[in-house]
């Protein structure tokens, strides 16, 4: 069983928002997700809303800036979002670009060393972060969905369309959607 470690937890919308680590064995690194559980978590399992941040972002962000909070208390939705990549793995030239490396996992597996032993975004998102998740949260494994923004809408696509057992539904906003057609990723 994977063990958790709670970073920091708030009081928001009469549920709470933690951010957490846990050694993930598929990145073979230390990760961080947040989680927001509203209300209702405290009495039943509950749906799980699964959010994809974009480019040079981490685990904070959409719980910081989005809001989302608010609505997912009202509807009884649990919110998760995972660091958008492993950091510090010691790979040379990790943090030399702002487009690959730290911050940027594309939510895809690597499948080149030195990148292949620690960038496994994809497999972290659809194998073990929803164990984790479902393990330690009251959740309804059944009751799944994925959205994100930029290169998390891009993760968020390939998740579904190659998991349609798994997501009751799929959104994207502004998503990259031919990474390898551009100047950057």
């Amino acid at each position: 069983m994977t063990n958790i470690n709670l970073v920091s937890e708030y009081k928001c919308f009469d549920g709470k928002v933690g951010f957490y680590s846990h050694f993930s064995t598929t990145c073979n690194s230390e990760m961080r997700f947040a989680v927001y559980q509203p209300p209702q978590a405290t009495q039943k399992p509950i749906p799980v809303l699964y959010f994809l941040s974009g480019l040079t972002c981490r685990e904070d962000n959409f719980m910081i800036k989005a809001g989302a909070q608010q609505w997912a208390s009202k509807y009884g939705l649990m919110l998760v979002a995972p660091d958008t990549s492993p950091r510090n793995t010691g790979i040379a030239g990790e943090n030399d670009q702002w487009d690959i490396g730290t911050g940027a996992g594309f939510y895809v597996d690597a499948t080149e060393e030195p990148w292949r032993s620690h960038y496994q975004m994809y497999s972290y998102i659809i194998q073990e972060l929803p164990t984790v998740i479902n393990t330690k949260f009251p959740t309804e494994p059944n009751q799944t969905s994925i959205f994100g923004h930029s290169m998390g809408g891009h993760g968020a696509l390939i998740c579904a369309m190659k998991n349609p057992q798994i997501y009751k539904s799929v959104s994207a906003f502004a998503p990259i959607v031919a990474p390898m057609q551009c100047s950057w990723g």
